[in-house]
């Protein structure tokens, strides 16, 4: 059963992409981060209360500035100087340029499957380790013989097979403390997997995201993929433990993280100028400071969410402050477009987003 899609009342979108196609494309995702310390860097009244910071003076040392401007950049250096010079920030809710989730639901499955699906399915409604039953863009492209075997996915959480479905769509992918697979490892890659034998907690379900960066940069160098799908946890993984000194830092590790894959690309043949990233966010979190650990379907802020974009052909705007409504069920057509394909599923899709 699908609910009515909330994108099917906007009138800012449209099934036409105008983006030139490139050959790459690169989406992340960290998990659960707020729009408000993307835009806004952090939050005054918890990064001065010791029950989520711990060592306030230290982390306002490192992180402070009475300036949200100066703070978000203090916070995310790569993501303002360079993604803000190069390519579109949508999410800034104090110029009313919104992106939101369309699922009823403001948690991880639901919200990946709206990403990667183009759709909203009521049916999935928790975490739970079910297959998807609809198909994503991601297992749509690897059935195309031009991309087969060329799209990947490293993610931190282990429940992304069963979101991506990785026994129908024979995606390659690597998630939770899962040992890397591969015809030949290299030694980088069997010190991967040996370090994770060392560190791995088995009630966890999230593997460090260091762990997953480095397994699927290896990968990257190795096999030269065209889609990657990088999925990171742990910002929601401390927020959940109320801790906002580590959200916030690993933050900044997320976003030098994402600032070295981008120097890779740049300095690689084949993908040099000829790749797309795509940044974003599965749910929000509460707005307010007694519920910024949680989401979910009562607790407001849940549901708001943010979208970057880099790459050739897309215009270097920055931080968008039109007045206007995005959905994330809109990405998934956007990831087939940026690409010069069309998703086309045997459930509806939304259409793309209207990139400048």
């Amino acid at each position: 059963m699908m609910v009515q899609p909330a994108y099917q009342h906007e009138k800012k979108t449209n099934n036409k992409f105008q983006v030139p196609p490139v050959r790459n494309l690169f989406i992340i995702t960290t998990d659960g981060f707020r729009w408000q310390e993307v835009f806004n860097g952090a939050d005054s009244l918890l990064i001065n209360d010791e029950k989520y910071t711990p060592d306030a003076a230290t982390i306002k040392l490192q992180l402070w500035d009475s300036s949200p401007e100066e703070r978000r950049k203090k916070l995310m250096p790569f993501f303002w100087n360079v993604i803000a010079a190069k390519g579109e920030i949508y999410g800034n809710r104090q110029f009313q340029n919104k992106v939101n989730v369309d699922n009823a639901y403001s948690i991880s499955y639901p919200g990946y499957n709206e990403i990667f699906t183009g759709n909203t399915d009521i049916a999935i409604s928790s975490n739970a380790k079910n297959p998807d039953p609809n198909v994503s863009i991601l297992e749509y492209l690897n059935n195309k013989e031009s991309f087969k075997g060329k799209v990947v996915a490293f993610t931190s959480w282990d429940v992304f097979p069963f979101i991506l479905t990785k026994n129908r769509s024979q995606l390659p992918m690597n998630a939770g403390y899962e040992h890397i697979s591969d015809s030949t490892l290299t030694s980088e890659q069997k010190l991967i997997n040996k370090v994770q034998d060392d560190v791995v907690n088995e009630k966890s379900s999230t593997r460090f995201d260091e762990l997953t960066f480095l397994t699927a940069k290896e990968y990257i160098s190795k096999h030269q993929p065209r889609v990657v799908f990088l999925g990171l946890g742990e910002t929601d993984e401390f927020a959940h433990k109320g801790r906002y000194d580590l959200y916030l830092q690993h933050a900044s590790e997320v976003d030098r993280m994402i600032e070295e894959l981008w120097h890779y690309v740049q300095t690689t043949p084949g993908y040099k100028d000829n790749t797309t990233f795509i940044i974003t966010t599965d749910h929000g979190r509460g707005s307010k400071t007694s519920k910024w650990t949680d989401h979910g379907t009562f607790i407001s802020g849940s549901s708001q969410t943010w979208l970057a974009i880099m790459g050739p052909g897309i215009d270097p705007l920055g931080e968008v402050k039109d007045k206007e409504q995005l959905y994330q069920v809109q990405i998934a057509q956007t990831i087939a477009g940026l690409l010069g394909e069309e998703f086309i599923s045997r459930e509806s899709v939304a259409p793309t987003i209207s990139l400048r």
